[in-house]
């Protein structure tokens, strides 16, 4: 089985203006590795100079109703994984485990294999939670109020 990273995967973290790569494990993922990162999460990451990947992921554990949508849960990864925010979901893995699907920013998420995203999510018994297009806007956080 070949797993497919697009060939501008990318490589370091981002910064805030920056873009990461989305991910959806592979057929062959190791039953560890998928009983950390859970079914139906968003994971997001980057490539590392020795092979390896870097992702955090979200799977809304704790049932936080602003996090209910598959692109909700990505965000919130993204937004960790650019701040360098202290996480326990977050891990190094082999490529094997993971196929990249798209790319991430702060300005919102480009699917470029939807059919293998959908995958995910239906058989995480998620698919309620999918995306409805393969292009997301993210809208801005609105101005800080001015203090009188």
């Amino acid at each position: 089985m070949t797993v497919i990273m697009g060939q501008d995967l990318p490589l370091e973290r981002p910064d805030a203006n920056g873009r990461a790569a989305l991910f959806v494990p592979t057929a062959s993922i190791k039953e560890d590795v998928l009983e950390t990162v859970r079914k139906g999460s968003a994971i997001v990451g980057f490539g590392n100079h020795d092979r390896t990947l870097t992702i955090y992921y979200e799977s809304n554990r704790f049932n936080e109703p602003n996090l209910v949508k598959w692109e909700q849960k990505a965000r919130k990864a993204f937004e960790r994984l650019a701040d360098n925010l202290p996480t326990v979901s977050k891990m190094v893995s082999k490529p094997e485990n993971f196929e990249q699907v798209g790319y991430i920013s702060s300005k919102g998420i480009l699917i470029r294999r939807m059919e293998k995203l959908m995958n995910w999510l239906e058989t995480s018994d998620a698919s309620d939670t999918a995306p409805t297009s393969e292009n997301i806007v993210f809208t801005p956080p609105p101005p800080p109020k001015k203090i009188a």
